[in-house]
């Protein structure tokens, strides 16, 4: 199997190309390659490598920057998995691409199902939308993945600047009128390898919820990370009205994954998955420190 990939240096993009590595010859591309803004560098692109499968894990993802960007949001997150699915029709492949929470506006009281309208209150969240649209648009065999609340142990996430946070202030405040599922990047590279495979086998396809099991809000997400990490900073609840965010963020933002699950598919409760991957953050972290046990030079 050969799979292109975009998005090689963000966080689930580091994860995808080791996890798709054992199923399949990857090809990984990062921005200074090809650039989701430049159309012709994606045609060219796919149209070089011939993939059998497209994993699309680039894009845009500065919520409220995009407030201020709409139209670079919407060449990347909009356009260009148009320009993908394209192609990927023309070689009779298959495009995987995720999208996100931020496509609903939060006001319904359980779990989103994907049926639900949409109704975007964003720019990020629009252009997301609109990019699902489009490869829904093209009659290419796809997956659209919806995920939520995406952390790992690089990039730049909520999950890192909560680490860092802590160790800067004395004190974090933290929004809790915001729920939803936060979502390991690595359980999310290892479902889509198995997912790839029984996409080529076309045994699966359409828009699915990806998203780790279970509910939080960003201040007990951030109390309970704080708490692993045996940081003793205190973490104070806060409204979104006194955050003052740029964009506007849906309240509930928990997705059902119940549609995946009939294929056997289902992530990890998200404590497990943050305590799996604070452990091997403190594991990495041991083995860059220098070995007091050596001798000094001199």
């Amino acid at each position: 199997m050969r799979i292109l990939l975009t998005g090689r240096n963000g966080q689930v993009g580091w994860e995808l190309e080791r996890s798709l590595a054992r199923i399949g010859e990857v090809f990984a591309f990062d921005r200074s390659s090809l650039d989701l803004a430049e159309p012709d560098q994606i045609a060219g692109r796919v149209r070089a490598v011939k993939p059998d499968v497209v994993v699309n894990a680039g894009a845009y993802t500065a919520v409220d920057r995009a407030e201020s960007e709409p139209e670079l949001a919407r060449r990347i997150n909009a356009e260009a998995p148009g320009i993908l699915a394209g192609e990927v029709l023309r070689l009779g492949a298959t495009l995987i691409h995720y999208s996100t929470d931020y496509v609903f506006d939060g006001t319904k009281a359980a779990a989103y199902v994907e049926t639900d309208p949409p109704n975007p209150l964003s720019v990020y969240g629009r252009s997301k939308l609109q990019g699902e649209q489009a490869i829904q648009a093209s009659g290419c065999r796809h997956l659209i993945l919806r995920t939520s609340w995406v952390y790992g142990a690089r990039g730049a996430n909520f999950l890192l600047t909560m680490l860092r946070l802590a160790r800067e202030r004395r004190e974090i405040r933290v929004v809790d009128d915001q729920i939803g599922a936060p979502t390991w990047c690595r359980d999310i590279a290892t479902a889509t390898a198995k997912l790839a495979e029984a996409s080529v086998a076309e045994s699966i396809q359409g828009l699915y919820h990806l998203t780790a099991a279970g509910s939080t809000s960003w201040c007990r997400f951030a109390s309970t990370l704080l708490e692993i990490a045996g940081i003793g900073t205190p973490v104070t609840p806060i409204s979104t009205g006194e955050f003052h965010p740029v964009a506007r963020r849906p309240a509930n933002s928990v997705l059902s994954c119940a549609k995946l699950k009939t294929f056997g598919i289902e992530l990890p409760e998200w404590p497990r998955s943050l305590s799996a991957c604070m452990a091997e953050m403190a594991i990495s972290t041991q083995d860059d420190a220098p070995d007091r046990q050596q001798p000094r030079a001199g």
